[in-house]
């Protein structure tokens, strides 16, 4: 049974962790200004897009494909 309650306590602290540095990330690239924004290659609109959790997934299944698919052969 404390198994179960330190488990829950653990993925909480991991959840609260990352949160926290996917806010970090949001506040420090809302903090640049646009000319910086544009350098790296997104607008100010994107920033909201790429926090949200069906970016993220789409990004993994992607990477997942990508590296699925990349058993080329040297030729």
């Amino acid at each position: 049974m404390l198994n179960i309650i330190l488990s829950g306590l653990q993925h909480t602290k991991a959840l609260y962790a990352n949160w926290r540095r996917r806010q970090a990330a949001y506040e420090e690239l809302s903090s640049l200004d646009d000319r910086s924004l544009a350098d790296i290659g997104i607008t100010r609109s994107d920033i909201p897009y790429l926090f949200s959790r069906d970016v993220h997934e789409a990004a993994k299944a992607q990477a997942t494909s990508l590296a699925r698919n990349d058993n080329r052969r040297a030729a």
